[in-house]
This record gives C-alpha cells, sequence and structure tokens, in this order.
C-alpha cells in the first residue's frame, strides 16, 4: 500500500523501495521525508521529462499530511542524524551513501568498538556463559583430578559403576574438591550407564518434599516403562530437617531411585542414622597443590572452553595471546586450600584485570597480548580463604589442636592454632574459658597460679575484646603450654564421681563424728562425738571417708612441692 502511494506521487521504484527499507515500510510520511533529506545511494532513473521543475514532488505530497497547517521547519542535519540513527537500528545490513562528516565520525566509532572489541560485542557474541570452574567440569570420572582413593580401578566406586550396581552412597568432603563432579560423571563413566542410569539433580537449599516426591514418582514411572534407573543426587543434603531426610527412607529402601548426597558437614551430626545405615558414605579429601596445578594448567590451554573464553571472545581467539607464568599457578595453587574452585575462580579474574589494563594501554593493536602476573592472582585472591566455621565440625578440630598442642607443650604450635581461630572469626571469649578449664585439667596443681591466669585472661578479653585482646590469649595460651602438667585433679575428680554413682556406699550416711551438732539434741544423739580437732592434734589419724570406702584413694599426688610426670 505504502509502495503504490510512492509510485503515485511520481517517486522512482527503487527510491520508494529505499525509503521504505530506511524508515521501517509504516509510514508514507516518514519515507517521502526520507527521500527529501537524503540522496539515493543507487544511481535515479533518469527522467522522461528534461523540463526541472517536473520533479517538483511537493503539490502531491500535501493530500497525505493530516494536518493541514504546514509542517515545522525541520533541521536537516538534526533530522538525518536521527533517521541514520533509525537506519541503522532498523537494518543493520543496509548500506546508505553518508555525508562526509557522518562518515567521519562513524569511522572513528568503528576503530573505538575495534579495540574495545573484548568489552563491545555483537548480540551473538554476548550469549551468557558459565564460569571457568562450570565450563571446565569434567564430564567423566577419568578425568576427574585428585580422590584416587574413590576413583582407582579396584575402588568400590569404579566396580559398581562397571557392574551397573551403584550404591547410594554420601559424598561428604569440604567445598571444591569434586563432590558434584563425581556425581555427575557417574552417568557418563562409560556407554552403559549412559543408558541405565538416568541422572537427576536437586538441591537442598531451593527444593523441598514436594520437589522429591515429583522426582520419585517420575523415575517409578520410567523404570516401569524403559527399566532406567534414577540416580537422584541431592547437593546440600545436610540442610533438609530430619521429616525431609525421611522421605528419602521408603525409595532407597525399596530401590525406586539410587540416592546420591553430597554435604560439607560432618554426617554423623546432620543427617539421620537411618539415612546413614542405607548409604555408603563416602569422604573427599581437599586436593593437593599439585592436583590445582593440573586443573590450572589444563584452564590456560584449553582454548575452547578454558581461560581465552572468559575474555569475551567466543569461537574467535585469535584476537588474544593469555601467558601465564609457572609462578602465578604456583602462586594460586598453594593459597587455596585445596578448593579447585576458587582456584579457577582466582585465575579468572585475575586474567580479567590483566586483560582491561593491557587493553587500555594497547588499544590500538589489533592482537591483545594478555600476561598475568602474581600481583593480579593477589588481587583476585584478596586474602587467603580460611576453613573455619564457628559451629560446624571446623570449630572443635581447632579448639580440639589448641588443646592437644597446649598439652604437649607445644607453645608455637599452640599459639598457631590460637590465630587460626581468631582469623576465622571465633569469639575470643569461647577460648578464653577454654583456657580455663585447661588451667585446672591439664596443669592443676602443678603449677596452681595458672588458674589465676587463666581467669584473668577471661576478664581481660571481656574488658578490651578484639582485637587487641589477641595478645592476651597468645599470653595465656604460651604460658599454659609451657607449665608443668598434671591431670591429678582430673582423674581425682573423675574417680570420686565414678565411686559416687556405682558404688554401693554412694547414700552411705556422714560418719557421726563428721556431723555438726549446734543442737542439745543432736549432740545427745551423738553428733560430733569422737571428732579430733587438728590444730590441737597434729598427728592424729582419725578417718573422714564412710566405714565402706576406708583407705581408698582418689587423689595420687606425691609432693605439694613437686610435679606429677604422667599426663
Amino acid at each position: 500500500m505504502e509502495m503504490q502511494q510512492l509510485l503515485s506521487m511520481g517517486f522512482p521504484d527503487e527510491l520508494a523501495a529505499q525509503a521504505l527499507a530506511a524508515t521501517g515500510g509504516k509510514s508514507t510520511v516518514k519515507a517521502t521525508e526520507w527521500i527529501l533529506t537524503h540522496k539515493p545511494n543507487s544511481n535515479p532513473i533518469p527522467n522522461p521529462n528534461p523540463n526541472p521543475s517536473s520533479f517538483a514532488f511537493q503539490p502531491k505530497l500535501d493530500r497525505f499530511f493530516q494536518s493541514p497547517s504546514p509542517p515545522p521547519p525541520i533541521d536537516s542535519q538534526q533530522q538525518q542524524k536521527e533517521e541514520e540513527q533509525q537506519q541503522q537500528a532498523d537494518e543493520p545490513t543496509k548500506r546508505i551513501k553518508l555525508s562526509p562528516q557522518t562518515q567521519t565520525q562513524t569511522q572513528t566509532q568503528t576503530q573505538q568498538n575495534k579495540s574495545a572489541f573484548f568489552f563491545n560485542r555483537s548480540k551473538k557474541q554476548t550469549q551468557t556463559h558459565g564460569p571457568l570452574y562450570e565450563r571446565l567440569r569434567p564430564r567423566t570420572l577419568d578425568e576427574v583430578v585428585g580422590q584416587d582413593h574413590l576413583l582407582a580401578n579396584n575402588s568400590i566406586l569404579r566396580s559398581a559403576i562397571q557392574r551397573n550396581r551403584l550404591p547410594s552412597i554420601l559424598l561428604w568432603g569440604p567445598p571444591g574438591t569434586g563432590k558434584t563432579t563425581i556425581a555427575k560423571a557417574i552417568v557418563n563413566s562409560s556407554p552403559t550407564t549412559s543408558t541405565f542410569y538416568r541422572f537427576v539433580s536437586l538441591s537442598a537449599v531451593t527444593s523441598g518434599v514436594k520437589d522429591v516426591r515429583d522426582a520419585v514418582d517420575e523415575a517409578r514411572k520410567l523404570r516401569i516403562k524403559t527399566n532406567q534407573t534414577t540416580v537422584l543426587f541431592v547437593d546440600e543434603v545436610h540442610r533438609f530437617n530430619k521429616s525431609q531426610q525421611d522421605s528419602f527412607l521408603p525409595v532407597i529402601e525399596d530401590g525406586s531411585i539410587v540416592f546420591v548426597g553430597a554435604t560439607t558437614e560432618n554426617p554423623s551430626f546432620h543427617l539421620i542414622t537411618p539415612l546413614l545405615s542405607r548409604c555408603r558414605v563416602l569422604t573427599l579429601n581437599p586436593l593437593q597443590p599439585h592436583h590445582l596445578l593440573l586443573l590450572l594448567n589444563r584452564a590456560v590451554t584449553d582454548t575452547d572452553k578454558g581461560l581465552v573464553q572468559s575474555l569475551g571472545f567466543g569461537s574467535d581467539s585469535s584476537h588474544v595471546d593469555v601467558s601465564v607464568r609457572d609462578e602465578v599457578v604456583d602462586f594460586i595453587a598453594k593459597n587455596c586450600d585445596g578448593d579447585a574452585r576458587v582456584a579457577l575462580n582466582v585465575l579468572e579474574i585475575a586474567a580479567v584485570t590483566a586483560a582491561a589494563r593491557v587493553q587500555v594501554q594497547h588499544d590500538n593493536e589489533e592482537c591483545l597480548g594478555v600476561n598475568v602476573t602474581v600481583e593480579d592472582a593477589k588481587e583476585a585472591l584478596q586474602c587467603k580463604h580460611l576453613a573455619y566455621d564457628k559451629a560446624g565440625e571446623e570449630h572443635y578440630n581447632l579448639i580440639s589442636a589448641l588443646h592437644k598442642s597446649m598439652r604437649g607443650s607445644d607453645a608455637d604450635a599452640a599459639i598457631y592454632w590460637l590465630a587460626r581461630m581468631l582469623e576465622g572469626g571465633e569469639e575470643p571469649l569461647y577460648i578464653a574459658r577454654r583456657l580455663v578449664r585447661f588451667a585446672s585439667e591439664d596443669v592443676g596443681l602443678a603449677d596452681p597460679l595458672a588458674l589465676n591466669q587463666a581467669v584473668s585472661c577471661y576478664q581481660a578479653c571481656h574488658f578490651i575484646g578484639m582485637p587487641e585482646c589477641n595478645v592476651i590469649l597468645a599470653q595465656c595460651v604460651a604460658y599454659l603450654a609451657l607449665a608443668p602438667k598434671s591431670v591429678a585433679v582430673y582423674r581425682a575428680i573423675g574417680a570420686a564421681q565414678k565411686v559416687v554413682k556405682e558404688s554401693v556406699g554412694q547414700n552411705e550416711g556422714v560418719p557421726l563424728h563428721l556431723r555438726n551438732a549446734p543442737t542439745k539434741l543432736m549432740k545427745e544423739i551423738g553428733y560430733g562425738k569422737g571428732y579430733i580437732y587438728p590444730p590441737d592434734n597434729p598427728s592424729s589419724t582419725q578417718s573422714y571417708l564412710p566405714p565402706s570406702l576406708q583407705g581408698f584413694k582418689f587423689l595420687h599426688w606425691p609432693d605439694r612441692n613437686t610435679s606429677e610426670s604422667d599426663g
């Protein structure tokens, strides 16, 4: 319709088509304005009428304007600029002959886009991609790095996969050690497992019992129809409460699913006993530095999924040359506490930082050389990651290490574990309370002043708090570690409590001579009769224990002036 109107107004076919293409083809008015303000790219069709006035189109345009009033004056340069922008948005591949000034501006903008090619990409290149650690996640067990005790040829996991007899398992280990990777790689480890098992993944953070029930119902239907077994992987399974964990018991019991759970917490503390009895707990260890070196080098050399893809080039990696020296990889591998996810994240951030710096310095080079330095890695790491949780297993592991180091009189190790706890964010008063206990349990009578030191330490920490009280805690830890040790009092109270609980004499009455007699009646009954006052009779040997426990020794302390050797 718009084309016929333009032709009826006397415009050539090619010119009318260009105008409609440039303006979107929906408005005759915009098309005519475009023709009046632009010169066509192609040569116009010669006018058979040589009279110049015959190409005056304005008389025929009036009837197409809605308003009878004349149109407002048009700023030709502003109108041209707006229409060029509209044309580029609607027809990116349409070539229009621009004015010299516009051509210069366009060339400048093109050069700027070219120098920042990995920041300003086309729509096709800006497809979102996962982080480096996700792109490099191993697809089969043969690609998994580390955990050789679980993935050896004769291991329980390998043997079960080869015979399609995978049991329900719990993968327990620190973050970034391969729990999710191993779970996903199980179904891809051999051609038979990929057809025999179907993998379904849930997260206890975002899923509930309904999601588990839906997955189980679908697994049962699939098994009846195709005889295919569903591997239900539940990440962070420790976040499920007791009733939610109970929902897994019947479906594991009847074989509806093969349950694979992953947790960073000690299953003994966070998972119910019936679930543990139905699963085999497999422990994953932190990755060693040589394992992380292998993963980091794999990220650098892999051009399809590796580090170069993090810089935004997509499949075209010819514009960049990424160089990562050995000292950079060594630094990252030694400062990530065996966490592969942290290591790959640090490498990725360091490479992006280096690329941004180099691009600013060499913005006119077509090929960008990115050199990742140790400083880039330190900037990406920010601070060393400390594995510590104030309410989890690591909390108890570290306080146990501190206690045993002091008991072994190793002041250096004790101060180290103290620093680990403080840097991890532990409450200083908790540590001080444990030191008070240690002063009596492990030092005891060998150095009676140790208890005074520990109590004073607690009070001082309460007064000033962190970070100033770190020195006070260190002083008390060092004192207790270097002090002579004795567990005589600790053993004595333990033995006495055992006798009280188990001995037949636990309800035996207090001997009469040890009882107080404040009234006449009590004296007449015999309370206090036969008691020998020690200050007046220092050599007396009267007994203070019940008759059934005469001669029983609880405290084995040779002499007040000598310390006990055992402990």
